[in-house]
């Protein structure tokens, strides 16, 4: 057995190694096990703090736990780290009375990578301002991220993170993240939005829009310049 795979199984201890007696390492290696289980648990703590809220504390330390022995970290920077939970969520049968848990977890994994992401540039305000903008592709910045869910998963959130927040009611929410200075900004937007600035990353400002029939143009790229999401206005020579 291998020192990783030994660190995950607490009935296991790692081939060739031993004490300064020669025997089985024991409670020693025991001791190193639990730190490392301990350290990676808390990792989960700290990245998903309304998904731990949403469950309670035991319930989520037993479930990072089995998400920590069935997913060991593949970098030494733990803040990446969780980046399968959303979709273990969605196969861990005692978290499924609670269906919209893995995109609340999408939801804390996307405002993490934003609060991370490389540092750019947005394009100035009048950079739409130009008689080719149809034909140009925006590029949006690191941070930027779209989530759809069939559940009102920001109004979910912000309420674990707001006790003064208005209650959830039930539909379906999408969300944009973006990180126009320091701090990342999860706000709800239209479902056309979503689509629209998903369908960015793949066409032409009029191709987006065009998928998007009932979509206010205007107020979406007006969102866009406010969070200064937009880092590159490129048109055809």
């Amino acid at each position: 057995m291998t020192w990783n795979t030994a660190l995950l199984d607490p009935d296991r201890a790692p081939e060739g190694l031993s004490d300064p007696q020669g025997q089985p390492p024991g409670r020693r290696f025991d001791v190193y096990r639990n730190n490392v289980m301990s350290s990676l648990v808390q990792a989960m703590r700290d990245g998903f703090p309304v998904v731990r809220r949403l469950v309670g504390e035991e319930f989520f330390a037993a479930m990072a736990g089995a998400f920590v022995r069935t997913h060991p970290p593949d970098s030494p920077v733990l803040f990446t780290y969780g980046t399968a939970f959303p979709a273990f969520l969605e196969n861990f049968p005692p978290a499924r009375s609670l269906p919209y848990l893995p995109d609340i977890a999408r939801l804390e994994l996307a405002l993490r990578r934003a609060y991370h992401a490389a540092d750019c540039v947005a394009v100035a305000p009048d950079a739409l301002n130009r008689p080719d903008i149809d034909d140009a592709r925006l590029t949006l910045a690191p941070a930027v991220a779209v989530l759809s869910s069939p559940y009102p998963i920001h109004a979910i959130w912000r309420i674990n993170m707001d006790p003064d927040a208005p209650k959830p009611t039930s539909g379906a929410q999408s969300v944009l993240i973006t990180r126009a200075d320091w701090d990342p900004l999860a706000e709800p937007i239209p479902a056309t939005e979503a689509r629209f600035f998903n369908a960015l990353g793949t066409a032409t400002l009029a191709e987006a829009a065009a998928s998007v029939p009932d979509l206010d143009l205007a107020t979406a790229l007006a969102r866009l310049i406010a969070r200064k999401a937009i880092i590159t206005v490129e048109v055809p020579a």
